[in-house]
């Protein structure tokens, strides 16, 4: 196993490569992404691939700008960059493509919805949310003419390897479908963002565990990764409250996002490590604590450990219980000034 010392500084720093750390290394100015809502549904909706969506999904309770989609998507950008400007002092901008499936039409809509977008000149690169049962050849033809141009992912929604599993949140597709996704766009120069669930109903960590080490394996760049929540006007919800699904806690998360980005190649970068719901809609579980302190506590964990992301790539190593409680949380449940310090915007 490699030395720290002899990984890049954001390795010594996070203990993972965030995302924040690759738009450095290819952009001169500050990039941050616009989510945005382009009207599509999804065929898990509609009665193509099944009815009622995935267990677990209400688009409103982590993608604010579903609220908004009355707006077109010129104005979604300009409310979008005035926003990261101020907040984060954002220069250009990926349009990211995240609410329901977005592939999901004929490509000359596609094309409509997102040159819409890419109009805007500081605009430098784009981001489309889809399912692997979502992309054709010509579509993929399509978005891959964008690189020509601009900066540009393609993220799937896999969630687990575990057809167990993906049955079980009625998925719509099975591993094999999206294995085939992959393959076909890997033959193109769209770079790709894969989204893994954890603590989802039914899986042990060794399921976990299999998922981390299947996707490490696929020579994708991106990974976004979070806790399985429980949001109001769900399927799911129903399942929580009939006793059928429990949530992780705080400190069993950072402990198995830890154990999964071990796994991963540390040259795949982190798009996301924590989610988060917006409004009144999270009903479990309830941490009392940001989505930055919660990525400092996954970073604390890999301190403690001696590992860091890719530490474990490729290596077989028996199960370790890490049962040491969050570092940096006290028993009221409030983060110490010490981690305030050490926020990370991935």
């Amino acid at each position: 196993m490699a030395l720290l010392s002899q990984q890049k500084p954001y390795l010594v720093r996070y203990r993972f490569y965030p995302f924040r750390e690759y738009l450095k290394e290819r952009f001169p100015y500050k990039v941050h992404k616009i989510p945005l809502h382009a009207g599509f549904t999804c065929p898990n909706r509609d009665g193509r691939a099944g009815v009622g969506g995935c267990t677990y999904c209400i688009n409103e309770s982590f993608s604010p700008n579903v609220k908004g989609h009355s707006l077109s998507i010129k104005e979604q950008v300009e409310r979008g960059k005035v926003f990261h400007k101020k907040r984060y002092g954002a220069e250009k901008f990926i349009a990211y493509f995240q609410s329901f499936t977005n592939t999901y039409a004929d490509v000359e809509t596609l094309k409509d919805r997102y040159e819409e977008a890419l109009t805007d000149k500081d605009v430098v690169g784009i981001s489309i949310g889809t399912r692997p049962d979502c992309v054709t050849d010509i579509i993929l033809s399509h978005i891959e003419s964008y690189t020509k141009k601009y900066h540009v992912w393609i993220e799937y929604g896999l969630q687990s390897i575990h057809n167990k599993t993906l049955d079980r949140i009625n998925r719509g597709h099975d591993y094999k479908i999206f294995l085939d996704a992959i393959n076909r766009t890997k033959k193109t120069c769209i770079n790709i963002c894969v989204h893994v669930i954890l603590g989802l109903p039914g899986e042990t960590r060794d399921d976990m565990m299999e998922t981390a080490e299947a996707v490490a394996t696929l020579g994708i760049q991106g990974i976004k990764l979070h806790h399985l929540y429980v949001a109001k006007n769900t399927a799911l919800a129903e399942e929580y409250f009939q006793g059928k699904v429990q949530t992780l806690d705080m400190n069993t998360y950072i402990q198995l996002a830890a154990d999964f980005l071990e796994r991963i190649p540390s040259d795949i970068t982190i798009q996301r490590l924590v989610g988060d719901t917006h409004g009144n809609f999270l009903i479990s579980p309830i941490w009392k604590a940001s989505k930055a302190e919660i990525t400092y506590g996954i970073t604390r964990e890999l301190e403690q450990r001696g590992t860091w992301q890719g530490s474990r790539y490729n290596v077989s190593v028996p199960a370790i219980n890490h049962s040491t409680p969050f570092p940096v949380q006290n028993i009221q449940g409030q983060v110490s000034e010490e981690s305030k310090l050490h926020t990370i915007e991935i």
